[in-house]
């Protein structure tokens, strides 16, 4: 579907999502291994696992941190391949017109000011002023 208007804000373009199944089922079965690793994580932390307690604090606790962040690792990636999947396959694809604003448009000055006022008749110390202060008064 495409619309003929370029007015600020129009859809341009709108196209339904695929919705396929295959990208449903990938979206379970990772959710699925999310689960496994958030609990995973979670059993981690309150059984203590890298707390340092117990025999041969040095390298029990440096391998049991280096798992836990890579358990945590796991679980961030896992939620960003969801989220990709969703994003590409059940939102649609919208294009919204958006028209750049003129710079003049940005600092309020009329159209007929854009070209600003000419300096060339002051005399030199109200052009020094102005140089040095530019919001000064006449």
């Amino acid at each position: 579907m495409s619309s003929t208007g370029s007015n600020y804000g129009d859809i341009h373009r709108y196209e339904q999502p695929r919705e396929s199944t295959a990208a449903a089922l990938g979206i379970v079965l990772l959710t699925i291994i999310e689960v496994v690793f958030v609990g995973l994580f979670t059993y981690g932390i309150l059984a203590g696992w890298a707390s340092g307690v117990g025999p041969s604090l040095t390298s029990r606790l440096i391998n049991a941190n280096m798992f836990m962040g890579g358990v945590l690792t796991v679980i961030f990636v896992d939620l960003a391949f969801i989220m990709l999947l969703y994003r590409k396959e059940f939102l649609p694809d919208v294009m919204i017109v958006k028209k750049r604003r003129r710079k003049w448009e940005d600092l309020y000055i009329r159209e007929e000011d854009v070209d600003g006022e000419s300096f060339g008749g002051d005399d030199p110390v109200e052009s020094i002023k102005r140089a040095v202060y530019p919001y000064y008064k006449k």
